[in-house]
C-alpha cells in the first residue's frame, strides 16, 4: 500500500467542534440529495471516517435533526445584519437587509424541502425579528409611518412572501421589496 492509499486521519477536535464540522459538511449534501444521502458520503465530505459520525451522533436521524437546527439558527443572520456597513443610506441598507433575509428564507426552504417537517420535534414559533433590524428602523423612525417594532416584522413578512419559491416564480429583487415596503402598490 502506498502512502497515497493510506487515508489521513482527521485532526482531533473537541466534540462540539467535530459535531459542528459534520453538520456543516452535511448541509449541502442534504439539500442536494435529501435523506437519501449516505453516511459514507457525509464522511467523505467531512474528511472523516464513517464511524466518527456515530461517535458524534447516535444515528443518521439525529444528524439530520442537527442540520435542520443549524439551518434554523438565527445567529448567522444576526451576525450578517450587524456587519452591514453603517455608512450606507436608509434605502441601500434596507436593500441589504432584504437580501440577507431572502438568502436565509431560501436556505431554510431548501433544507425543509429536502427533509420535510417530520424532523422538527415540536411546533416552533416564528423567531423574533432581529434586534439589528429593529434598531436600524428605530434610528430611521422619521422615515416610517408606523412604529419600528411594527415595521420590522412587516419587512420580514413581505420579504418572505415575495421570496418563497412556493409563492412566487422568482424572488422579487431587494429594491422592489423595499419599494413596496416603503410606498405600497398604490399611486401616490
Amino acid at each position: 500500500m502506498s502512502a497515497t492509499d493510506v487515508r489521513r486521519r482527521a485532526a482531533a477536535l473537541p466534540p462540539d467542534e467535530r459535531r459542528a464540522a459534520i453538520v456543516q459538511a452535511t448541509l449541502p449534501l442534504l439539500i442536494e440529495q435529501g435523506e437519501m444521502v449516505t453516511t459514507r458520503e457525509i464522511a467523505d465530505a467531512a474528511g472523516i471516517a464513517e464511524g466518527t459520525i456515530f461517535r458524534a451522533f447516535p444515528d443518521k436521524d439525529s444528524l439530520i435533526a442537527a442540520v435542520v437546527e443549524a439551518a434554523l439558527d438565527t445567529a448567522p443572520l444576526d451576525a450578517a445584519l450587524e456587519a452591514i456597513d453603517p455608512t450606507l443610506d436608509f434605502e441601500p441598507t434596507l436593500w441589504k437587509i432584504v437580501e440577507l433575509l431572502q438568502h436565509r428564507s431560501i436556505a431554510i426552504w431548501r433544507v425543509m424541502a429536502s427533509v420535510g417537517m417530520r424532523v422538527i420535534d415540536k411546533p416552533r414559533a416564528a423567531p423574533p425579528v432581529s434586534e439589528s433590524i429593529v434598531a436600524f428602523l428605530t434610528a430611521h423612525r422619521d422615515q416610517l409611518s408606523i412604529p419600528p417594532d411594527e415595521a420590522a416584522p412587516l419587512l420580514r413578512g413581505l420579504t418572505m412572501a415575495l421570496t418563497h419559491p412556493q409563492l412566487v416564480d422568482e424572488p422579487t429583487s431587494p429594491k422592489r421589496v423595499v419599494q413596496l415596503f416603503l410606498h405600497g402598490a398604490g399611486v401616490h
